[in-house]
């Protein structure tokens, strides 16, 4: 039987970080990371849940539980399909035995052993089926969160195209419980019923052996013919998909400019190509579907026009003629349905295929050694980004380096590169070459978990969950304490802005973020990113929707990190914040033109101010 879904819960426990006198927390954060608020005195508990694990292990264990559990399918397929011999046997005795003898209690007892043997074919029916079930269930628990974690960690770059996995996982699900699966289980069977039609008499059974040749050979014909087909049309389905998810997203903009019409010309394109290549594949399916039915037809005229001349010349009877024409029916029947059902094989096949890629290529299968909590020193060395597939360079050479609790501002023109080094600089994209250090250690090698624990990052385009504040704030964590909470909402800030509202922290966001305004929803973000008491947080233009009073906020909420040697790096646009930090980089066309101390970057600024065509009037130094 299937095993259960529960998912098994290990906690993993961890040491209480401590901190150094001079300031930055030098001491082991252990597993936590990072967790934990009130400058990190302990760290929740951290909890391995079994999607944790290896995902090429997670991927083999679940389908060996699936081949275990099929096989116990199998088992009742087959005595589920033996047992429907005894209808055509019924018949037999009923023709040459019954209405021969004449005798009634022959027929009553007949009757109750083929009824009896009924009730049980119908109940092995409903067990395997719900076996089916349960594996369907157990299949999804097992794989649905490693699929979600490996999906999430793909889309890293901005794609959601990972995404649409989750519903290969649910077609997969459909496939287990469909019917289509079970007329596969009945396809080993066949050879017993082409022996029983034999031992009634071997012409009979030459007779069912070649149909059943014709129709697997039409079954090989409908698969060649209708695999690309029906591959392209899952192709341009996903597509259609992504786009009906951009419009969802940018719904506000798409009603606000009227563009609903070129939205729905985008998604009918990949539409129309999905339906065209499904009519396709469907024409296919669907002639050669007609063609087995006339097969299968003929050949049930072909056994009773000959079972009759063998009939008229005393070789067979009249009972073994009717039990060879319904047997021969239920041996062709599976293949007859697996050629109309093959359309969901197609697609379970091309889901499983998609679900294994994903899995096994994931990054997240490197199991990382779980270092001691990082002190925030960030150390950039020769960075370069080069987009694939375009050859065009983003960021060229970036090089510096920063101490626990300093702050840089990033500034530059649009497209200069500094929302891309954000990105970068958390691990959402990987360098082309060189490499960024958080505690001497490459982005690369911590453990994805303990490093986004160590990490703050509020990037332009603010989401929040549609739940709490409270839980927003926490990153959705259930073990976060309110201290914590309150510790990351003190630090950026807001606690202030959070007290107005009538619910307080327990106010719910809703899909679109209200009752939130755009600078709410940043100022939220921002004690999100500050939650846990992270060594390093990266704010990506954390003022461009806030007024004046948010703006002094967030220099109040510079000070309180650099107190707690939070290392920060802020791209920005405004000249306010550059007040609030240490040192201040120049971009320009992805390169370094200037870098240096704040005060000295300042007077840097003011007299190398770029004209109208946003050329600098002077070279800039790099400091």
């Amino acid at each position: 039987m299937a095993t259960g879904a529960t998912a098994k819960m290990e906690t993993r426990n961890s040491t209480p970080a401590k901190t150094s006198g001079g300031g930055g927390d030098s001491g082991s954060g252990g597993a936590g990371g990072g967790g934990g608020g009130n400058g990190g005195n302990q760290s929740p508990k951290m909890q391995k849940r079994f999607y944790d694990d290896n995902f090429r292990n997670v991927l083999t264990d679940g389908l060996a539980n699936v081949r275990k559990n099929l096989i116990t399918i199998g088992v009742f397929s087959f005595f589920v399909n033996l047992i429907v011999l005894c209808v055509p046997i019924y018949l037999f005795q009923i023709s040459d035995r019954v209405l021969t003898s004449r005798s009634t209690d022959t027929l009553i007892m007949l009757t109750i052993i083929v009824v009896g043997a009924l009730a049980i074919h119908v109940l092995l029916d409903m067990v395997r089926r719900m076996i089916l079930m349960r594996v369907a269930v157990d299949t999804e628990t097992r794989l649905g969160p490693s699929v979600l974690s490996a999906a999430a960690k793909a889309s890293q770059n901005g794609s959601n195209r990972e995404y649409q996995v989750l519903h290969d996982l649910q077609s997969l699900r459909n496939f287990i419980t469909g019917p289509v699966l079970l007329t596969f289980f009945d396809l080993p069977v066949m050879p017993l019923y082409l022996l029983v039609v034999f031992l009634i008499h071997p012409d009979l059974g030459y007779i069912v052996a070649a149909s059943g040749a014709i129709l697997m050979t039409i079954a090989l014909i409908n698969q060649k013919f209708t695999a690309v087909p029906f591959g392209r049309a899952n192709a341009y389905a996903t597509r259609a998909n992504l786009q009906a998810d951009a419009m969802s997203r940018n719904a506000q903009v798409i009603n606000a400019m009227g563009m609903i019409p070129e939205g729905v010309q985008l998604w009918g394109r990949e539409t129309l190509e999905s339906l065209k290549a499904q009519v396709q594949a469907q024409d296919y399916n669907v002639m050669l579907a007609g063609i087995s039915k006339f097969s299968r037809l003929c050949t049930q005229i072909a056994i009773l026009g000959w079972g009759a001349y063998l009939a008229l010349h005393s070789e067979i009877t009249g009972g073994m003629l009717i039990a060879a024409s319904i047997i021969g029916s239920r041996a062709l029947a599976p293949i007859e349905g697996a050629i109309e059902g093959w359309r969901g094989f197609i697609q379970a096949r091309s889901s499983y295929a998609r679900i294994r890629t994903l899995l096994v290529n994931s990054p997240l299968n490197l199991e990382r050694l779980r270092l001691p909590r990082p002190r925030g020193k960030v150390s950039v060395e020769r960075v370069l980004y080069v987009p694939p597939p375009s050859k065009k360079v983003i960021l060229n050479g970036i090089s510096f380096e920063l101490e626990p609790g300093e702050s840089m501002a990033i500034v530059g023109s649009s497209g200069a590169g500094k929302s891309t080094l954000a990105r970068m600089l958390v691990g959402s994209i990987v360098p082309t070459a060189g490499n960024i250090r958080l505690d001497h250690m490459d982005l690369r090698n911590w453990d994805p978990r303990q490093f986004g624990e160590s990490v703050g990052y509020l990037p332009q385009d603010v989401q929040l969950f549609p739940a709490t504040i409270k839980a927003n704030i926490a990153r959705m964590r259930d073990d976060a304490s309110d201290d914590a909470i309150f510790d990351a909402a003190e630090t950026a800030d807001v606690h202030e802005m959070i007290s107005q509202f009538s619910a307080g922290y327990e106010t719910m966001i809703g899909l679109d973020g209200s009752p939130l305004s755009g600078g709410q929803k940043q100022r939220i973000g921002l004690a999100r990113a500050f939650f846990g008491d992270p060594r390093m947080v990266v704010l990506d233009e954390p003022n461009s929707n806030l007024d004046s009073p948010g703006e002094l906020a967030l220099a109040r909420a510079l000070k309180r990190a650099k107190a707690k040697e939070i290392t920060v790096i802020a791209i920005t646009q405004r000249p306010t914040l550059l007040k609030s930090v240490d040192k201040i980089m120049l971009l320009k066309g992805g390169t370094v033109q200037a870098m240096g101390k704040r005060n000295d970057m300042l007077e840097l600024l003011r007299n190398n101010l770029p004209d109208a065509k946003g050329k600098s009037t002077k070279s800039l130094p790099r400091k």
